[in-house]
């Protein structure tokens, strides 16, 4: 049987690494199935993202809050997964309604549409930062929610309103969690392309404050492998812990760049801290460890091969950041 597959938000960063691996093969149990993206192509999403799978999959351009282009797309899918999402911090805090809107609202709107469908099963990816700040240990899937951005109180917003629909109408859908992503593709606004892509140029860095708060960092193609381990043995109305493999500080992050790059300390621009900027992040993934999932790509290996890709692709980054320049 042909599995139908509907990726929300699959031209973004994570989504595209999705779609990527789903079309060609990687996750055995649903080779062959028929991919359909959809994406509104925000700032963030690009269908350059999947070009490496270009005529692998339909592609639908609209937003997850339209219930009417929802009432189309969706029916006939036998699983969804939900990857789209405003997820930029810094930009949560200059103006929030975004946020709310596609991580709240768009959460419902999805739900409500999988109901309507009878959809057999629906993955919601969220994030570690629902959880607030842990000054020691790792939360566990049963840890209270404490957000403390925007951002991450719009996706505790839309967790809250997917176990809703599983509680209350027995939609069969499971919650992903996952710390800080990195690998290709990612756009130059987050830390590891930015810093990556400012030192090829001869730029500086902003760090922020003392540099000593940590990150949880896993690369996309083993989150992505955690939420398809999800779509297939995950518990209804259950929540899934995706933890990375390396906890750094953002200053040791930043040491890690600069000797990549053949840079210096005297790049690095302090600057003032994030508002509310959570101090540390952990998680445990026993859960899904149970499930038979274990990160297969180590941090030191994985940075290598983003930078060098990124390095190698020039064409895809550049014009990016000149139009995030020449729109500020």
């Amino acid at each position: 049987m042909t599995r139908r597959v509907l990726v929300t938000g699959g031209a973004g960063f994570i989504g595209s690494q999705y779609v990527r691996d789903l079309v060609s093969g990687t996750f055995p149990a649903f080779a062959g199935a028929e991919v359909t993206v959809l994406d509104r192509l925000t700032y963030a999403g690009n269908l350059a993202n999947l070009e490496p799978v270009e005529g692998g999959f339909a592609f639908a351009h609209g937003d997850i809050c339209d219930d009417a282009l929802l009432a189309r797309v969706v029916p006939g899918h036998d699983l969804v997964i939900n990857f789209a999402a405003e997820s930029h911090v810094d930009r949560s805090i200059a103006s929030a309604g975004e946020f709310v809107r596609t991580n709240v609202l768009g959460v419902q709107a999805l739900m409500q549409a999988c109901l309507s469908a009878g959809t057999p099963r629906v993955v919601q990816v969220s994030t570690d930062e629902v959880y607030g700040s842990i000054d020691a240990g790792s939360w566990d899937e049963a840890a209270p929610l404490a957000p403390n951005s925007p951002y991450a109180a719009a996706k505790a917003g839309g967790d809250l309103i997917a176990l809703a629909y599983a509680r209350t109408h027995g939609l069969p859908v499971s919650i992903t969690r996952c710390g800080n992503n990195y690998g290709p593709y990612q756009y130059p606004e987050k830390v590891i392309p930015l810093f990556a892509t400012n030192l090829m140029d001869g730029l500086s860095v902003p760090l922020y404050g003392d540099g000593g708060n940590v990150r949880d960092w896993i690369h996309v193609s083993d989150h992505c492998r955690g939420v398809q381990l999800v779509a297939e043995r995950g518990e209804p109305g259950e929540v899934y812990h995706i933890a990375g493999t390396a906890e750094l500080t953002n200053l040791e992050l930043t040491g890690r760049l600069l000797d990549a790059l053949g840079a210096t300390w005297d790049g690095v621009e302090r600057v003032p801290d994030r508002k509310g900027h959570d101090r540390r992040y952990s998680l445990s993934d026993a859960r899904l460890r149970a499930l038979g999932y274990a990160p297969r790509v180590g941090f030191d290996d994985g940075l290598a091969e983003t930078i060098r890709w990124y390095q190698a692709n020039r064409a895809w980054w550049e014009p990016l950041k000149k139009r995030a320049k020449d729109a500020a």
